[in-house]
């Protein structure tokens, strides 16, 4: 049986959606239907329940459904002893990782990666944090760096480092003088956020909520420097990293404020499939993020 269609079935497993798992594996839906009704023509079992929305599996698809994961690991971990006869011995490593890291470390990893590894290759994606976490488990990353992550039966999540969250705000704003702020000061202030969508926006929300601090989001984005550029023309505060922001508070274009009392981090680590093997430059790789601290990271 092809592996394309052992993998397009996983997909369509996962998502509960023939489209979304034709979309995930770049054929057409039709011809995802068609695939699925032959597959269960040949093993004469059904194996979705099409009459329940999402689509759920029946026992037969989930047997199959572990058969496809099972084949697909095992091809996955030829292919990675393969290239490890072709590649030559530090090899290369792919890497998914969230924006922030890349404007707060990757430059850093670098550069130390390839004084350890001079043939190695480092090619490294910046995504967002769920697409970190897909890039990772689909294959196509061996390594993610991303925030808020929770490890699952197939992926295993490593403690990366805790980053203290400060309230950041544009030189002229009267709090930006402070060395520390109490969060009920920051009640009704107008802020600029992330997505409503994203980790790091529920937590900063948790955060205030139970504090009893209810803020004006005037603008929010999905990625931290269009954050930064906004605070610093002076349309609100925010609430983020601080180690992230260490350029900006060195030229003066922005200030940060410690939260009197501290207790606000947001939580970054290193995912990876648990029964991935790890070519030679993944593992020089990951054993040079696990020398860095992985404690508070502040200021």
């Amino acid at each position: 049986m092809p592996f394309d269609h052992l993998r397009l079935f996983k997909e369509i497993a996962q998502s509960g959606s023939v489209s979304r798992g034709a979309e995930l594996s770049g054929v057409s839906q039709s011809a995802a239907s068609q695939c699925l009704l032959e597959l269960e023509r040949s093993l004469e079992a059904e194996l979705l329940d099409r009459s329940r929305r999402p689509m759920k599996l029946t026992e037969a698809g989930r047997l199959y459904l572990e058969f496809c994961r099972d084949v697909l690991l095992r091809k996955e971990e030829l292919e990675a002893g393969i290239d490890r006869l072709k590649e030559e011995t530090e090899g290369s490593v792919r890497v998914a990782a969230i924006y922030s890291v890349g404007l707060s470390e990757m430059s850093e990893l670098e550069k130390e990666f390839r004084r350890r590894c001079p043939k190695g290759k480092l090619a490294v994606e910046y995504l967002r944090p769920e697409r970190v976490w897909e890039a990772v488990e689909a294959g196509r990353a061996e390594l993610g760096l991303m925030s808020y992550a929770e490890g699952t039966r197939e992926m295993a999540v490593l403690p990366w480092r805790r980053e203290e969250m400060v309230v950041v705000a544009a030189p002229d704003h009267r709090l930006a003088k402070r060395a520390a702020v109490k969060p009920e000061e920051l009640d009704g202030e107008e802020f600029v956020s992330f997505d409503e969508d994203l980790p790091i926006r529920k937590h900063v929300d948790r955060f205030l909520r139970e504090r009893g601090v209810n803020v004006r989001v005037s603008l929010h984005f999905d990625n931290i420097q269009t954050i930064k550029e906004a605070v610093a023309q002076g349309a609100g505060l925010s609430i983020m990293p601080a180690r992230i922001l260490r350029a900006e508070e060195a030229q003066g274009r922005l200030a940060l404020v410690a939260l009197e009392g501290g207790g606000l981090f947001r939580p970054l680590s290193i995912v990876h499939r648990k029964k991935r093997r790890f070519r030679r430059a993944a593992l020089d790789f990951l054993n040079l993020l696990q020398e860095q601290p992985a404690g508070a990271a502040g200021r």
